[in-house]
Parts: C-alpha cells; structure tokens; sequence
C-alpha cells in the first residue's frame, strides 16, 4: 500500500522547515496552470524513463502529487519501485491543497 500525506500534514512539514520534494505529475498544460512551488514537473507517463530527474536532498520526504490523488499513487508507487523509500502521495491532490490551504492556487 502506498502511503499517503494529507494537505495539513504537508503545510505543516513545510512550515515546519523539514525537508519536502515535491514531483508533480501532471500534465504540462496542468503544471503551468498551477502548481506547488519548488515542484519538479515529471508527468506520469514519462516517470519511469525519468527516475534518475527526481533528486531530493537526503532525509526528504518525497511527495507525489496530481489534481485529485490518483495519478500520485501511482507515481509514488512508480519512485518506491525505484528506491524512493519515503514517495507518498499527496491524497487530495492540487484541488484539496487549493480548497484547503492555500486558495490563490487555481482550481480546474
């Protein structure tokens, strides 16, 4: 089973200063009409080509994410597979970080 951090949990790690690495995989078109700053843009199907992109700093949580939660299972099921020990996707995705985080991040 893949884990999964909610939107809180997350805001509070930030503000927290502990160590995030955000990978969002989306589309392009998606990624640049919103995203979560400092993310790195992998989308989905070019995930497993590109493991090698995804470099977080040592003792980072790295958190998956798309617009609901479904593609970032997947994703973190994807970096898990490749010796990403601490992927989790982001459960709620983009929208759930808009709704209740931070709502000048656009919703679509």
């Amino acid at each position: 089973m893949i884990p999964q951090i909610t939107v809180a949990d997350l805001k509070r790690k930030q503000d927290a200063g502990e160590p995030v690495y955000l990978v969002d995989v989306r589309n392009y078109d998606e990624h640049a009409f919103c995203r979560l700053p400092g993310s790195l843009l992998v989308p989905l199907p070019e995930l497993p080509a590109r493991v090698e992109d995804v470099q977080p700093p040592e003792g980072a949580l790295v958190v998956v994410y798309c617009h609901h939660g479904v593609r970032s299972l997947r994703g973190a099921a994807v970096l898990r597979a490749a010796g990403h020990e601490t992927a989790a996707s982001l459960a709620g995705g983009i929208d759930a970080w808009s709704r209740l985080v931070d709502p000048t991040v656009p919703r679509y």
